[in-house]
């Protein structure tokens, strides 16, 4: 081998280890992190001089705290006197300010962040068990995992300060839109991997029925489907097809740039359909040569899968929601907006310029918009519902997307545009990036909160010192003010039960996936989360149920045993009364949020693969030669449910006739036959299902069902204590026993 030939395989050799060594650096971190605690406990359990001595300091502080840290004895009936000014101070801001305004806000962030630095001043200067090797390891351990938790809060509640929002602003550029005198050309480009006709269809329709003329809206198929090419055919746009799919969603997108040439591009999933007025909302922003991408929130028209599951429905929102109502515009104030891979507008030449859709993670979308942010452009964030989408059908489907999401995110630390550190970012920025980092790393912080009450069963032992009093004046104050504000805080999009009934759903498998992708990145390739699905049966998702039913018997004995050696201990015993106590109600709090969420995991059955939408239009029918008037009481794509204005003659029901009818306002003709009627009060309901219409019908009715300006809402979540109320409920009553229908079939029992 010639000296050239050498020296080229070392140089290549040398670059391929030190790509090595960058994409392992934050896995060598945290391995290198969790050893050197591990050194230290080993130390410490053999009694090791300096390390002993250490722990032994330490444990002597926490038994003689600061004075700040302890609670004034002087005054002892006084200490439930913080929680109650401070939860009135609360109650009479939000009553004053109902929705957050910036004084409003400002004031109560302050307030819980000096209650955090009290609570946290508190815990680490008070309360760590550290007289023996077994209460150390728990105390420190559960300390770490409050650490993680809070922080990602405190990150939160430090973005809060400055919040952005835009329809102001929107109302100002749309001026330019509705004028004309803004017209750019913007290319609509839907990519589809698997999707059902019938899902493309009313996505193209909507993307052709957006009040913008210089548009062209192509159909990106990464599948090669011929029904597909003869679908965008039928409906008249553009298709885009290629002979592999590598890259998935983002090489689709990156290979449909290369054949379009729009000075905008719009990106909808699918599923997603368009508002009428989405670019006249959204584009005018664009006027602005800084502003690179207009990410708009992602909403739904069909029920989540856990609010179905546990008959819930249009009284939970879905998780999302409080990303879309209270995050993101968290992150706009600090200019680090995430862009959310639907519903959103980018500047081609912005796109360009940092090569397109990022293809090294499977979350294209995130990592996208970090690169215009450190390419010195401003991302926007719109909160306005424009457009909606399918939510997950299953809860199967719901984990899959979820995890996926964690899997691309995580990735982040070993890919070129991670944003904490690439060059080009601000301080807010980078901060508003960690945030979505810490949310996964927090469900490692619920997987130790659902397993340390074993720690009082198991090992006997006492992860917190501190006695009833001391709970009360610095935990019931901390705790009892996040409880109060925090839906107030999101805009009323989530409550804090509901959101730790989330975190609690599927906090062991996105551990297991952030464990998967700190040690192999890469392993796997994308899944796209299935839409249109169909199911007569009872579900039960058995590998999601088998940690938490693991945990929800390892719960139920340590409140057994709490129970019965609650009464058994000494009382001059004070310090194992008080771990009892607190064992007592964690190991209840737990069995409750992993009994709801095992309910969760059980999938009802959708035998309807089309949304229904309760839409009240008045409607004429003609049945034979009969005229009759009705109120429609739902619509679908495939039919409606109409309240009649009168008496239909029973002879006219026996005929079977074909039935004609005309929606008033919208002028939309449709035929179909009664499948169904019933006694509404003292009219009749009839059952319609729609004959297969022409194209012309089926755009008017898509537009009316899914592309209405305005019509996809906020609905406010309830209180804390309807909440909590809400879960106990589901808890004694599950879904799957006591609404039954007789005729629905058995459980079947799956994995996911």
């Amino acid at each position: 081998m010639s000296t050239s030939n050498i020296t080229k395989k070392y140089i290549k050799n040398y670059f391929k280890n030190l790509t090595f060594v960058k994409l392992r650096l934050p896995v060598l971190l945290f391995i290198g992190a969790i050893i050197l605690l591990t050194i230290l406990l080993v130390a410490w359990l053999n009694g090791i001089g300096e390390i002993d001595e250490l722990f032994s300091q330490i444990h002597y502080f926490q038994e003689n705290p600061p004075i700040w840290v302890q609670i004034p004895t002087d005054n002892s009936k006084y200490l439930a006197l913080p929680t109650i000014l401070l939860f009135l101070i609360a109650q009479g801001i939000m009553k004053i300010s109902p929705t957050p305004k910036t004084w409003s806000r400002v004031l109560v962030v302050g307030i819980l962040l000096g209650l955090t630095i009290r609570y946290l001043s508190w815990r680490s200067l008070s309360t760590l068990n550290l007289n023996n090797f077994i209460n150390g390891v728990f105390s420190l351990g559960l300390f770490g995992l409050e650490i993680l938790t809070i922080s990602s809060g405190v990150i939160g509640l430090l973005l809060m300060f400055k919040v952005k929002n835009r329809k102001k602003e929107a109302d100002y550029f749309s001026q330019a839109i509705l004028d004309k005198t803004f017209e750019p050309s913007v290319d609509i480009l839907i990519p589809t991997y698997d999707e059902a006709e019938f899902i493309l269809e009313r996505t193209v329709i909507g993307c052709q029925a957006l009040e913008y003329e210089n548009k062209k809206v192509y159909l990106l198929d990464d599948t090669n489907r011929q029904e597909v090419k003869i679908l965008a055919e039928k409906l008249g746009c553009e298709y885009i097809t290629r002979y592999d799919n590598s890259d998935a969603k983002a090489g689709n997108l990156n290979h449909a740039i290369t054949q379009t040439n729009g000075e905008f591009i719009v990106v909808f999933d699918a599923d997603f359909i368009p508002t009428k007025n989405f670019l006249n909302r959204t584009l005018g922003f664009f006027q602005n040569e800084q502003v690179a991408l207009v990410q708009t929130p992602q909403t739904f028209y069909n029920i989540d899968p856990i609010s179905r599951n546990l008959g819930l429905e249009n009284i939970l929102n879905p998780e999302e929601e409080i990303f879309y109502r209270q995050i993101q515009l968290m992150k706009d104030g600090a200019d680090g907006v995430s862009c959310a891979g639907t519903s959103f507008v980018v500047r081609r030449k912005a796109l360009e310029s940092v090569g397109g859709f990022v293809t090294e993670s499977i979350c294209e979308d995130f990592f996208t918009g970090v690169l215009l942010s450190a390419k010195g452009y401003s991302l926007v964030y719109l909160e306005e519902k424009l457009s909606a989408g399918l939510a997950a059908e299953n809860i199967s489907c719901y984990a899959t997307q979820r995890l996926r999401w964690a899997r691309g995110t995580i990735q982040g630390f070993f890919i070129n545009s991670n944003p904490l550190t690439i060059p080009g970012l601000s301080l807010s920025q980078r901060l508003a990036y960690l945030e979505a980092f810490l949310s996964w790393f927090t469900s490692i912080s619920y997987v130790g909160f659902l397993l340390m009450p074993l720690a009082y069963v198991c090992f006997d032992a006492i992860p917190i010192k501190a006695s009833a009093a001391e709970y009360l004046y610095f935990f019931v104050p901390y705790y009892f003010v996040n409880l109060t504000v925090f839906s107030w805080l999101s805009y009323h999009s989530q409550s804090l039960f509901l959101s730790c009934f989330n975190h609690v759903l599927l906090a062991f498998p996105k551990v297991i996936i952030i464990i998967q992708t700190l040690l192999n990145p890469f392993f796997k390739g994308f899944k796209v989360t299935p839409k249109g699905i169909q199911n007569d049966y009872y579900y039960f998702n058995v590998n999601l149920a088998w940690p938490l039913v693991i945990l929800l018997l390892f719960n139920s004995i340590s409140l057994w045993w709490n129970l019965s050696n609650y009464g058994n201990h000494s009382w001059e015993l004070s310090e194992e009364i008080e771990g009892v106590s607190l064992g007592l109600f964690w190991s209840v709090y737990n069995i409750l949020m992993i009994w709801v969420a095992l309910l969760a995991l059980i999938d009802v059955p959708k035998p309807n693969i089309y949304e229904w939408f309760n839409l009240r239009r008045v409607v004429k029918l003609k049945i034979g030669n009969h005229i009759f008037w009705g109120t429609t009481r739902q619509i679908s794509e495939v039919g409606t449910e109409i309240e009649i204005n009168g008496k239909i003659p029973d002879g006219l029901l026996a005929e079977n006739l074909p039935l004609k009818l005309k929606i008033i306002a919208e002028k939309i003709d449709l035929q179909g036959k009664m499948t169904n009627i019933e006694m509404s009060e003292s009219f009749p309901c009839i059952k319609v299902k729609f004959e297969k219409s022409n194209l012309s019908e089926k755009r008017h009715l898509v537009e009316l069902l899914f592309c209405r300006p305005g019509q996809w809402q906020r609905q406010k979540v309830p209180g804390e204590l309807v909440s909590l109320c809400l879960l106990l409920r589901v808890s004694l009553k599950p879904r799957f026993i006591f609404e039954r229908k007789p005729k629905e079939k058995a459980m079947k029992v799956g994995q996911l």
